[in-house]
């Protein structure tokens, strides 16, 4: 195994930092401790929440790759970073829908809790300045960010994450209720999973009481941090017994 060495910043985001290493098709991506919702009009700083993040998705994007889901994720390589293939990411994020909540309940007026027949998939344009709008195929097509062929590559994926990651919590007494996911191209043009899947990205309730097992705590008022902490170490808990 070769020695890795940190470069220079490439990129900060809201809870991460992504540098170079002396590898050019590598990067290191760095788990902040900051925790923000509303598009980052909420943010607080939550001590070692990038530590349980680093942990949680190392062990969700191991499995997805022990699956054969082609994803950024090489390996752990401290507490808070993991060492991942580059790619220049597709500025659309792609939600997972299997339960009605969040914001689809409130844009559709339909009570949070339904279950989907179908999964319901939605595409969400990456710009801060226009604040995510949803959008469909043809925009993202028509904005020149993709092609119809790479989206219908990236639905087949999806539709497989959905499938494997719905099992796998449901033996851990979590409901998948919904998750974001991001793709990237790497230097072979290959469609990669890439970002993270967390609390931070995923919509989790208890099995047994429907209790919430995510960032929505944040969303929430009046729920301390302390309390959003020991949610994101209970999936911590559940993700390492076998």
């Amino acid at each position: 195994m070769s020695c890795i060495i940190k470069k220079n910043l490439l990129l900060e985001g809201k809870t991460k930092k992504i540098y170079t290493t002396n590898n050019p098709i590598e990067v290191l991506i760095h788990h902040k401790d900051d925790i923000t919702a509303l598009n980052g009009l909420k943010k607080k700083l939550l001590q070692d929440k990038g530590i349980l993040n680093n942990e949680i998705s190392t062990l969700i994007f191991k499995f997805l790759n022990s699956c054969g889901i082609k994803t950024h994720f090489i390996r752990k390589k401290n507490n808070r970073e993991q060492l991942c293939h580059k790619v220049d990411i597709i500025p659309l994020e792609f939600v997972v829908r299997n339960i009605v909540s969040g914001s689809m309940s409130k844009r559709l007026g339909v009570r949070e809790g339904i279950d989907l027949y179908n999964p319901i998939f939605e595409i969400f344009y990456k710009n801060d300045q226009l604040k995510d709008p949803l959008i469909n195929d043809h925009h993202a097509v028509f904005l020149k960010i993709i092609s119809y062929e790479e989206l219908n590559t990236i639905y087949g994926i999806i539709s497989k994450i959905n499938h494997i990651l719905k099992k796998y919590f449901l033996d851990k007494n979590i409901i998948l209720v919904d998750f974001k996911t991001e793709f990237g191209r790497n230097h072979k043009n290959e469609i990669l999973l890439s970002d993270e899947i967390s609390p931070d990205t995923c919509r989790f309730w208890d099995k047994i009481t429907m209790k919430k097992l995510d960032k929505d705590l944040f969303r929430m008022e009046k729920k301390e941090k302390e309390e959003v902490f020991d949610i994101y170490m209970e999936i911590l808990k559940r993700l390492n017994v076998s």
